[in-house]
């Protein structure tokens, strides 16, 4: 159930999403400072392309005011535009009782890409 789950996804709006993330990982990997953007970007471009049948926890070594700060640049550099995509997905899809899942599912990926850092994805 989990697969035909995420083969829909892509279709409503998992790939579209996940390239976002992909851009703005490279986007971010140009700089030096740029790189743990960029490398937790990709972990979200990864769960963008299959969602269901991961989870997503708070880390243990979430690294504090750290990742505090982090959360407030990836905010201001690139995470409210892609959580506008997700929100505007998921809106779409909730029109539909067959897109209710996926638009949730937009819902709580929108919520993870205003704050990734801290997260963590298995």
């Amino acid at each position: 159930m989990k697969f035909l789950g995420n083969i829909i996804w892509l279709l409503c709006g998992g790939i579209v999403t996940s390239i976002e993330y992909l851009v703005a990982s490279l986007l971010m990997m140009v700089t030096i400072i740029g790189i743990p953007f960029g490398l937790q970007t990709l972990k979200l471009a990864m769960l963008a392309l299959w969602p269901f049948g991961s989870k997503v926890t708070d880390s243990v070594n979430s690294g504090g005011c750290l990742s505090i700060i982090m959360n407030l640049l990836w905010i201001l550099l690139g995470g409210i535009w892609i959580c506008v995509t997700h929100l505007a997905f998921g809106l779409l899809l909730c029109i539909t009782i067959i897109g209710i899942p996926f638009g949730m599912q937009h819902f709580k990926m929108a919520a993870l890409a205003l704050t990734p850092f801290g997260k963590s994805i298995s």
